[in-house]
């Protein structure tokens, strides 16, 4: 009986110590894990007055709600649940009219983003200039630019990925698309 009662309190003993002060944290949230494919590109083929190269991962889709402008198009990430949404416009002495929306469309985001970086796009020898919108936050578009000749053209795109704006959980996949889109920039050229 006294040996009984001896493993009885060890045993209590025991499992108070165990219960210790740390305290019981869950595990924190994961995220699923993404492949990223091989980098590689091809020149989009559209009747349209600009070309550049888009990842060999993506397709070319045209813009549903404005059939009749085929320079209206998005290049989706499709296994990537992204997509870049383009619009094309030539520029007819409203070119600061332009440059206003395009900054309007991306400060819309600052509900929801804590910074908005901009970073000037620069090509002189193929006359390609423009501003990069980096919206850091969980802002619905994470990226935003324009593109243009200053005297004719003038392009708009928008990155959106397809789900609740979790920064945390799509950085690893924006920093992968936004070396695409650097390289839309440095193949970017004016027919």
């Amino acid at each position: 009986m006294k040996k009984l009662k001896t493993i009885a309190f060890l045993f209590i003993s025991a499992l108070l110590f165990s219960c210790g002060d740390d305290a019981y944290t869950p595990k924190p949230k994961g995220y699923f894990r993404v492949d990223l494919p091989k980098k590689e590109y091809k020149k989009i083929t559209k009747d349209c007055p600009f070309t550049f190269e888009t990842p060999t991962y993506t397709q070319l889709k045209a813009d549903a709600n404005r059939p009749n402008k085929p320079c209206w198009f998005d290049v989706d990430f499709t296994n990537l649940n992204a997509r870049i949404y383009l619009s094309y416009k030539p520029i007819e002495n409203n070119f600061a009219q332009y440059l206003e929306d395009s900054r309007s469309l991306a400060f819309k985001h600052t509900v929801k983003a804590f910074d908005i970086e901009q970073q000037p796009i620069s090509f002189p020898d193929k006359n390609v200039y423009g501003l990069i919108y980096s919206i850091e936050g969980n802002a619905a578009s994470a990226y935003q630019f324009h593109l243009t000749d200053s005297t004719n053209h003038f392009i708009r795109g928008s990155l959106y990925f397809n789900n609740i704006p979790n920064q945390d959980s799509i950085q690893p996949v924006l920093n992968f698309i936004k070396e695409d889109i650097n390289h839309i920039f440095e193949t970017f050229e004016w027919n």
